[in-house]
Order: structure tokens, then sequence, then C-alpha cells
């Protein structure tokens, strides 16, 4: 029987409310590991657990920080030769980034995968145990080796790197890219094989302490494009741009951008929707910007971060992909 690590950082999985029939007024991450583990008796058939409580925060409170901190405790946990696998709990508001940074960061071939839950522990139809239930299915799984970082949420697996919550209250509260679900869980099965090389990933040095800052500007119709200025002067070091459509950026904003790239700030384009690629167009060889690829904003984000912090532009290039 594999042995897997629970690591839990809180969210709506762990939180608990007054009335079971309560789904939004909940204390997140109110329960700690063990209680998880107590309200899944079946996990005994596929594993030996060995849990422990990282964080219990609403993952809406999680920050880079947060995510440098489960970098360290997940390689470590990867590198112990008793360690089969890894599950981390976690909520799904911003499961996405730490999903991403995890993946960008991690090259280990053992299972490393994401779980969550739309309702809290104490509702009635709460989806954290079966969530829980499937994810500690698919870490134990010898086809999820090689696959990367994974997320498990209802009867689907997702690979880390364009997965995004796109629903607010739906218990099918995520999506991947335009290709969709990599497996299913009900039976566990994958759909393609694991990827040949597995993307780029960024070595951080084991001392770091912050990553830089970038931030996601939301461009709406008539957005003013002097909030580019107004963010490189509060310390952003880069910019992604969730622009309509394919990413589409108004004319406006080149000449502001333009500047800024030639100050040094690195700027993604991104689409505020909800789905589909940003592409790689002319105006990103004259002004300078990067386009985003089948990476959302915030995922893209991570990406220019880490490659900051590496301090290696070329590499932002292929964290994106080739769209980049």
């Amino acid at each position: 029987m594999p042995t897997l690590a629970l690591v839990a950082t809180g969210g709506t999985i762990a939180g608990a409310a007054a009335s079971a029939t309560d789904t939004t007024g909940y204390t997140a991450g109110a329960l700690g590991a063990d209680a998880l583990l107590a309200a899944v008796p079946p996990l005994a058939d596929v594993a030996q657990i060995r849990a422990e409580q990282l964080f219990s925060l609403d993952s809406k409170d999680m920050r880079p920080a947060h995510w440098l901190t489960l970098g360290r405790r997940v390689r470590a946990l990867l590198d112990g030769p008793a360690i089969d696998g890894i599950v981390i709990t976690h909520g799904t508001d911003t499961l996405e980034e730490t999903a991403a940074f995890l993946d960008l960061t991690l090259a280990a071939a053992k299972p490393v995968v994401l779980t969550a839950a739309m309702r809290p522990a104490t509702a009635l139809s709460a989806d954290g145990p079966m969530n829980l239930y499937n994810a500690a299915c698919v870490a134990a799984h010898p086809d999820s080796r090689g696959r990367g970082v994974l997320v498990s949420f209802g009867d689907a697996i997702y690979p880390a790197r364009g997965v995004r919550k796109c629903e607010t209250h739906r218990v099918d509260a995520f999506a991947g890219t335009n290709a969709g679900a990599i497996g299913q869980t009900d039976p566990l099965r994958y759909f393609t094989p694991p990827p040949a090389g597995g993307g780029a990933r960024v070595e951080l040095p084991p001392d770091l302490a912050e990553l830089p800052r970038v931030d996601v500007l939301y461009v709406g119709a008539g957005t003013p494009p002097a909030l580019v200025d107004v963010m490189i002067a509060d310390g952003a070091r880069g910019l992604v741009l969730a622009l309509p459509g394919n990413g589409s950026l108004p004319d406006a904003w080149e000449a502001p951008l333009a500047a800024a790239v030639a100050r040094g700030i690195a700027v993604i384009r991104a689409s505020r929707a909800g789905m589909g690629p940003v592409g790689r167009k002319p105006l990103d060889d004259r002004l300078g910007t990067r386009a985003a690829g089948e990476l959302p904003a915030s995922q893209a984000r991570v990406a220019l971060m880490l490659a900051l912090a590496a301090g290696d532009p070329a590499l932002l290039d292929l964290l994106l992909g080739d769209a980049g």
C-alpha cells in the first residue's frame, strides 16, 4: 500500500458553519487535517496517510510567502523515500495560483495532487470528503506519475497549468484549458499518456524570502492607461493585463506599455474571458510585450513572478509556452 502525505492548508474543505444548511456563511480552515481524515474512513483502503497542518487559511488570504513555505515543505516530502505522493487540501479561491506555483517549481515524478471543496465540511451535502478521497486515489495511482502537479476536483483531473475556477457556487467549479480534463476519477483513468518533458521549471534560491511584485490590471472599456504608471510607481516590477477578447489591447495603451517595457517592466497580455488562449501578435514584437498562451491571468502572474525571481527574462518565454 502506498504512503501519502496529506498537507492541509485550510479552505472551505475544512470550513465549519453554525447550520448544516449554511453553505456560504462559514469559517474556512476551521477544522484540522485529522478531522478531514476522520470524515473519510475509506481512505484507509487507498493508502497509509501521514497528515500535517501547514496552514489554516481562507485561501483568499494566501500570499506568495505561503507558496514559498508550501513549496519547500512539499519538496522535502517528495525527497523522502517513505512518501509516494502528496495530497494538498486548499481553498478554491486561489487554488489555481498555488497549483501553478508548485507545477512551475517542482520537477518530481511523484504525484502532487491539490483538491478543495465548494461546501463546508458541516454542510448536509459537503463535497469535500469525496474530493479528498478521489484526490488520494489519484495520488496513489501509478499512472499519475510524471504528469506534474494535478488538480482533482469533482470527478475530473486537471493539469495545474491552465486550470481555473469558473463558478462561484456550483460544486463543478473548475475547468481546464481548451483541452479540458486529462482524466476522470469514476473510474480512475487518464485520457492521454504523460506529457513528454513535463514543461519548464524554475529553480528558486533555497533562501528566497519573497517573490517580486507583479500586478494584474483588469482592462474594461475606457479603463485609463495611466494605471500602468500608478502600479509601477507603487512598486510593481511586472504587469499582467486581463484584456478583452483574445487579449485585445486598446490603442491608447500602446504608448504607455512601450514606455514601461523600455524601463524594464515585463508586461503580459492575458484575457479577461473565462476560456481560450491568447496568442502572440505583431504588436508584441512592436511593444515588447508577451502573450499568456493557455494560462489565465492569475497563472501568468505567477509565471512572471518566478521568472523575475530567477533573474532570467528568457525563462518567461519557456514558462508561457510558444505563445509567449
